[in-house]
């Protein structure tokens, strides 16, 4: 392989007492190193790293991460780069794993590597493990495919192909927009385990805002589900003829034990769950079972748990549960008659009212569902690990 088909790109804000030594440290395995300043004001990059042969390209002013990482992926393929490999300047990767992401482009360059930290280090905030879980979730929603660290920036892009994906994101919603849009461009997702370096929080830097940037990255997956749930096909950038389902027709057994396999970690099935109340809840009656198996398949979730809970919300207990809080919602007091003989002479009202209502107890019926499936499935599933390890 080439020395000058793949870069290092090191993304930097304000990290001046790390990013010289992890740019030292990255020279010893690869040839080219690209350090993108995106607005620093602790120190001129360009005079620090002026003693070593790192390229140094600078934003007047910050502009997020997200920024960054397309500055350096423009000017990589202007140059005909291959592939790019990132690193975070804040002294939390290991530059000794560089070897093993050249040595899986040069075996398949086409493809996208996530580095999968090990968070199981005392050192490592359980918020940190938390969040990781619940991003590789909603990544499973919205591509069908797994990834166990959705949120590392060790990574090694494809330039030719990446650079062909519409991407919004410029702050930290960018490093899960981009590896969603690369699923679904069917550009291949592989991992690499790497070492992970977290510092005491006293002498930690991070930039991660927790209101601004959990806020940004929510609005992303939103942007993403809204995404899925538009019935057009995603633009293919590389071929893929694998099957990944089974004919109902051809192999009924294999279909249905797919149906029951699909997505079922606790976290999953529960929003499964919730997914399904939601629908239930909502007045469209004969289109129920239409309407959950379309958003399931679309968003990848479990068919099998979703279809099953909307029982619980069969008629008539919920839809008059709605109708009284759609009701107290519009007219201020609650329903004092509701029989067969009122609803005949008033339905239209009372449909009006139903649907008010479900959108006021729909969310609430979602979040109990949610909660009730994932502390059952999680006990299940501690269940079956003892009795495997029995």
């Amino acid at each position: 392989m080439d020395n000058n088909s793949v870069w290092c790109v090191i993304p930097v804000y304000n990290n001046a007492t790390t990013v010289k030594n992890i740019v030292e440290q990255s020279f010893k395995y690869i040839k080219n190193i690209l350090v993108v300043d995106d607005g620093s004001t602790d120190a001129n990059l360009t005079e620090l790293l002026d003693d070593t042969e790192a390229i140094v390209i600078r934003h007047d002013k910050n502009k997020g991460k997200g920024a960054a990482l397309l500055t350096a992926i423009n000017y990589l393929k202007e140059k005909n780069v291959l592939s790019m490999i990132t690193i975070d300047g804040d002294g939390q990767h290991r530059p000794e794993d560089l070897p093993n992401f050249l040595d899986a482009i040069e075996n398949n360059p086409n493809s996208l590597y996530v580095g999968v930290r090990d968070l199981n280090q005392s050192s490592v905030p359980g918020s940190s493990r938390f969040g990781r879980k619940f991003s590789n979730m909603w990544f499973k929603i919205e591509t069908g495919k797994d990834c166990k660290d959705t949120q590392s920036g060790f990574r090694a892009y494809p330039i030719k192909l990446i650079s062909k994906l519409k991407l919004y994101g410029s702050f930290y919603d960018f490093e899960i927009e981009v590896i969603a849009r690369a699923a679904w461009a069917q550009i291949p997702i592989n991992e690499i385990s790497i070492n992970v370096v977290y510092d005491p929080p006293e002498t930690r830097i991070s930039h991660f805002n927790k209101f601004k940037d959990n806020f940004l990255i929510s609005l992303m997956h939103t942007r993403l589900i809204g995404r899925c749930l538009v019935p057009l096909p995603h633009k293919k950038l590389v071929a893929n003829n694998k099957s990944h389902g089974y004919s109902l027709v051809l192999n009924p057994i294999g279909f249905f034990k797919m149906l029951l396999n699909e997505n079922t970690t606790p976290m999953a099935l529960a929003f499964s769950a919730a997914m399904g109340t939601i629908i239930a809840v909502l007045p469209i009656l004969g289109f129920h079972m239409i309407a959950i198996i379309y958003v399931t398949a679309r968003l990848h979730l479990n068919k099998i748990m979703a279809l099953g809970i909307q029982i619980l919300y069969s008629p008539p207990f919920v839809p008059f549960v709605c109708i009284e809080v759609g009701h107290y919602f519009r007219n201020g007091n609650w329903l004092s008659e509701f029989t067969l003989a009122a609803f005949k002479t008033n339905w239209q009202e009372y449909i009006f009212d139903w649907f008010i209502g479900s959108l006021v107890m729909a969310p609430i019926y979602a979040i109990i569902a949610f909660v009730a499936v994932y502390f059952i499935a999680l006990k299940i599933q501690k269940k079956i690990s003892k009795h495997d390890y029995a």
